[in-house]
């Protein structure tokens, strides 16, 4: 079994308006998760450098951010990037295009954990209702043209407010999501941004919000995991 994360990290901006990756580091050590699944991870304008340096992710943590090569200084794409635990073996990476009005994209991995390889999906869906079925259509298309597949874990912030439409509903045709609870606004959680989702080969056994006093200054948004099994 492992624990999986997702967390939108919005540029380590707390609820207080204060920069603060090393509050966001805290809140990761908390969940203490295998994969973590982070969005907007790097800053917004000039070179989008990561807001966790790779010095204080190395001296300050157990993961190792998943190199995508895409930007020098930036720790995934577009904001999205991936961390596992420095014990796990990284065994293939990729980007994922979507279609989009501006900059947005996917982020994969495949995992060896202990004996089992999982296939790790991160995003940051668009805004709007139309382009985020249009992601949702790209991602699994993508996912489905694989020539190895694997056990998956697709997580991240999807932007979708109501569980029976939009890219909620086509994402539930091929994967099963975990009931993690409200995650945004960090200081009262209504909105169920965040989701975690599994491909039918895997059990979600235990999931939920990490509701810390430390997350909810951290972020305007909580870490949601998922202890995830395969079946």
């Amino acid at each position: 079994m492992i624990r999986v994360a997702s967390y939108n990290m919005r540029k380590a901006i707390g609820t207080d308006r204060r920069r603060n990756p090393e509050r966001i580091l805290e809140v990761l050590r908390e969940v203490d998760a295998d994969v973590i699944a982070l969005q907007e991870a790097d800053r917004r304008f000039g070179a989008r450098a990561a807001v966790i340096t790779p010095h204080l992710l190395d001296e300050h943590s157990d993961w190792k951010s998943v190199g995508f090569g895409v930007r020098a200084g930036s720790m995934g794409w577009h904001g999205n990037a991936l961390l596992v635990r420095k014990s796990s073996q990284v065994v293939d990476c990729e980007l994922i295009h979507l279609p989009a009005l501006e900059p947005r994209g996917a982020v994969m991995a495949d995992v060896r954990i202990r004996d089992t390889i999982f296939r790790i999906i991160g995003m940051h869906l668009d805004l709007s209702g139309l382009w985020r079925r249009r992601q949702a259509a790209a991602i699994l298309t993508h996912v489905a043209a694989s020539t190895h597949p694997r056990p998956t874990v697709m997580m991240g912030d999807l932007n979708e407010w109501t569980r029976a439409a939009g890219c909620l509903r086509d994402f539930s045709r091929d994967f099963s999501f975990a009931e993690t609870g409200p995650s945004y606004h960090a200081r009262r959680p209504v909105g169920r941004l965040d989701r975690i989702m599994v491909s039918e080969d895997l059990k979600v056994v235990e999931c939920g919000v990490h509701q810390s006093a430390a997350a909810r200054k951290a972020s305007d948004h909580l870490p949601i995991w998922a202890d995830v099994r395969p079946t």
